[in-house]
């Protein structure tokens, strides 16, 4: 009788990230008809989840939330390793490749305010929280009058410190409030138009270490074919632009059947500038889609990303 198959599954400690994870172990479950306990978790803290004091763009970026994975992952302490997917820096370690990506949930930011006041409706000089410079800039550049603020942490310190007044207001991800039962406390969504999200928003990817084909076979059947293509456009965009936590960029691909639309955004830091670029293809060009419209936005900019901050 053959015994069931085992992954060792690294995460981040948060509440968020260990759900994402609780949803990867019990598809892993489904998939190979085991039990959840085959598939022991691995919670290992981050030097993003410890610095809270300050932006993560004057700390080194966003690799800071997925080096010690990715040094867990090399040195076989963990098979796997679980992410929200806009947090994956642009280039990897050699020794380390994406997985796939589980089925996107809803990209959309989340608006959340105290009162139940719409963006518009904040009085001058309101303070809007956010650890995200994508999310500021798009603030300032509907709302310049509004004041924002770092606002780091988790989701449901985020939320208390909206309840408790010292911010009037903050956006998260959707797909976060989600998956932690807490979409009830969204203000209003906001339109993938207005506010195009982060580049992976919404998507839970996973890692694993380069040539490790038996890993590679037992997370196949958990992989969404038409996520893998949106997020190779939008983070083919980033790598044109040499995108990182330090520039406020946007990007978002939706594919319906074998088409694929892309819109990519970058903005200066105070909301005053902002390039939008769209795309229209077939999906299995993702990402020579997203590249094109990142060597588009450079081409527009005077100074190049750089110049925007």
């Amino acid at each position: 009788m053959t015994s069931p198959p085992s992954l060792r599954i690294g995460t981040r400690s948060s509440p968020l990230a260990l759900a994402q994870t609780h949803m990867v172990r019990a598809a892993l479950a489904r998939a190979h008809g085991g039990s959840e306990a085959d598939f022991p978790i691995e919670i290992i803290r981050t030097t993003g989840d410890q610095i809270q004091d300050r932006p993560l763009s004057e700390s080194g970026g966003k690799g800071l939330f997925t080096k010690e994975l990715d040094s867990a992952l090399i040195a076989s302490a963990i098979d796997l390793a679980v992410h929200s997917s806009k947090d994956l820096p642009t280039h990897l370690p050699s020794e380390i490749v994406i997985a796939g990506y589980l089925p996107r949930e809803d990209a959309r930011d989340a608006w959340i305010s105290r009162g139940g006041l719409a963006l518009d409706a904040l009085p001058t000089g309101a303070v809007v929280g956010t650890a995200s410079l994508r999310r500021a800039a798009q603030v300032k550049r509907r709302r310049p009058d509004i004041v924002t603020t770092l606002l780091r942490g988790n989701v449901e310190t985020r939320l208390k410190k909206v309840e408790n007044g010292e911010i009037d207001a903050t956006l998260l991800a959707l797909a976060g409030l989600k998956r932690l039962g807490l979409a009830d406390r969204a203000t209003a969504l906001l339109s993938l138009e207005e506010f195009p999200p982060a580049c992976g928003q919404g998507a839970i990817g996973l890692t694993r270490r380069a040539g490790d084909d038996a890993t590679r076979d037992l997370l196949a059947p958990l992989f969404d074919e038409a996520t893998g293509f949106a997020l190779a456009a939008e983070r083919a965009f980033l790598a044109a632009l040499d995108g990182s936590c330090r520039t406020p960029i946007a990007g978002h691909a939706q594919v319906h059947g074998a088409k694929l639309s892309f819109v990519g955004e970058v903005l200066r830091a105070d909301g005053a500038e902002a390039y939008v670029v769209r795309r229209h293809g077939l999906a299995i060009d993702a990402a020579l889609i997203g590249a094109d419209a990142g060597k588009e936005i450079l081409l527009r900019l005077p100074h190049g990303v750089a110049g925007l901050m």
